[in-house]
């Protein structure tokens, strides 16, 4: 595998940004130690997200997520997001937009990666989890499956609860306005007979302090008949808990 750090300028925000991506090396026979599935280009693709207090290189610091997708042969692309929310925000950058659209056009454009639906994934924890569900869901004619890790699934319920105020503000704005676009509950249901709806996975450890908050997203899911694939075990809001998740996650993404 090789490891890029692109820096690029973004037309959507108006400014220089960065991406870290892995991508499969085509010839790494001499390398001790490292499992891969080696296979020609083009790749299907994971775009990783991270949570509120991270950044870009948070997976690659945090797990040993190049040596488990060097398993499947994918090119894995984690951007930088800040505390956005993963949306275009009242009083800020268009996050949704550049992470939802422009990044993958921009990875197209310097690397060897499918463009093809079924080829492309969407992952991320926490805040990140929500963001990967909610681009799944509303770009759905782009990803086939997204996956979140103790992600914030009912999005009002954290906006409303109070606290934060630094950060909600300048997304939602004074009154705390979540558009549908941005509600993973009117979303699922908005989806629910799209011929393209993706597949979705959930998984959350039972002591997390967002547990509860899964609960509502989860039921929708399943009432309205997705495929839906749901996974809970012992584990809090840490890396512990991720490190191990995006294993299951990888293999439910890319087992075949």
């Amino acid at each position: 595998m090789a490891f890029v750090d692109l820096k690029f300028y973004s037309n959507v925000l108006g400014m220089q940004t960065e991406v870290s991506v892995i991508i499969p090396q085509g010839e790494n026979s001499g390398e001790i130690g490292v499992e891969q599935n080696t296979r020609p280009g083009p790749y299907k693709c994971l775009y990783l997200l991270h949570g509120l207090s991270d950044d870009h290189t948070i997976w690659m610091r945090r797990t040993s997520i190049e040596r488990y997708a060097s398993q499947y042969g994918i090119c894995v692309v984690m951007p930088r997001a800040d505390k956005s929310f993963y949306t275009d925000m009242k009083y800020g950058m268009k996050y949704y937009t550049h992470i939802a659209k422009e990044i993958p056009a921009v990875i197209r454009e310097f690397f060897n990666v499918s463009a093809k639906r079924e080829d492309n994934y969407i992952a991320g924890l926490s805040m990140g989890g929500y963001g990967a569900l909610k681009i799944a869901l509303r770009e759905c004619h782009s990803f086939c499956k997204g996956a979140g890790l103790s992600p914030c699934s009912d999005i009002r319920a954290i906006v409303g609860a109070g606290g934060y105020e630094e950060i909600m503000l300048p997304i939602f704005g004074e009154g705390r306005e979540v558009q549908p676009d941005d509600d993973l509950l009117f979303l699922a249901d908005a989806k629910k007979d799209d011929p393209n709806r993706p597949a979705l996975f959930v998984g959350i450890g039972t002591e997390d302090f967002l547990y509860e908050n899964n609960k509502a997203f989860c039921a929708k899911v399943r009432d309205l008949g997705y495929d839906f694939t749901y996974r809970e075990g012992p584990g809090v809001h840490s890396w512990d808990f991720w490190d191990e998740y995006i294993k299951h996650v990888l293999w439910w993404m890319f087992r075949q």
